[in-house]
């Protein structure tokens, strides 16, 4: 008889918790679908208005069933030497991911694993640049880069973007979880620094690079403001510049400039979704690097 009644007690305990367990995840697939919502309407209006007729944009209520004014996309293709501004935008995120892995790798292990008076500061000194405004230095860097003779060019859209804080304080704080052990074992087998980072320590940083990788590739590409003030020359800049076509004293074209942006965006956002998964694991990897 209690066998039987403690048995119905913990069928009804089991049940209860399936129930809860249910409205949780009921609750967080609303949340997901209502803060999905609030990132995918303003591009389900970007599209909207992409193929709208310019007499409709301003409509109200809005129209959800566009025209379908396909036009909108050859003349926004037509209104800038586009080839050339991928092309430069390809070149100049490509050059400035390189260096932010090369100084964010190097960086990052100096700061985790390899001992030398004042590291500590000189950490810190790196992470007090994320303090400073980048606008308060855009005179001062302008002027830098015409007494330089690199206005106008490739080098001041990449070198000033090298290194990345961000990236560096990633790389320190992986490699700072990494277990000593793997270091020691190394230094035991007669490995330099050098190695110990390439054959040890980078690879399983693996995610983290992609991280930084895609984080500084996507900071590149979607720049305005630094090649906007640092250029004057189609020859140079990169696709964000090319949408200031679309604004004039007479007004903005509309229609056009969500044209444009919709084929200036949708490389980076294929890419994204590529790689999203590397946005959630990040530095997350060191399971089983260490046995026994």
């Amino acid at each position: 008889m209690a066998t039987q009644a403690d048995h119905s007690v913990s069928h009804g305990a089991v049940k209860a918790q399936g129930g809860r367990r249910r409205w949780s995840l009921s609750v967080r697939m609303l949340t997901a679908i209502v803060v999905a919502l609030v990132f995918l309407i303003p591009v389900f209006w970007m599209l909207l208005t992409s193929v709208s007729a310019d007499g409709d944009i301003f409509t109200f209520p809005p129209k959800l069933w566009p025209a379908w004014d396909w036009s909108n996309y050859a003349r926004a293709w037509n209104a800038s030497p586009w080839m050339k501004y991928f092309s430069n935008t390809v070149l100049i995120a490509g050059c400035v991911v390189a260096l932010t892995l090369a100084t964010s790798l190097l960086a990052g292990f100096a700061f985790a694993v390899m001992r030398f008076r004042g590291r500590g500061l000189m950490f810190l000194v790196v992470m007090s640049v994320m303090m400073v405004p980048q606008t308060v230095l855009l005179i001062p860097n302008f002027i830098i880069a015409q007494q330089l003779g690199w206005y106008d060019t490739y080098l001041i859209q990449i070198i000033p973007w090298g290194a990345s804080v961000f990236g560096i304080f990633l790389l320190r704080q992986f490699f700072v979880t990494l277990p000593r052990e793997l270091f020691e074992a190394a230094e035991l087998d007669g490995a330099s620094p050098l190695r110990m980072l390439f054959s040890v320590a980078a690879p399983l940083a693996a995610p983290s690079l992609v991280l930084v990788g895609l984080n500084s590739f996507m900071g590149s590409w979607n720049s305005f403001v630094w090649p906007y003030i640092m250029t004057k020359s189609d020859s140079v800049r990169p696709i964000e510049v090319g949408l200031q076509a679309f604004y004039g004293t007479e007004g903005t074209d509309w229609t056009g400039l969500c044209a444009a942006v919709t084929f200036t965006t949708l490389p980076i956002i294929v890419l994204f979704l590529f790689l999203q998964k590397y946005f959630v694991t990040g530095a997350y990897g060191t399971q089983g690097s260490v046995r026994g």
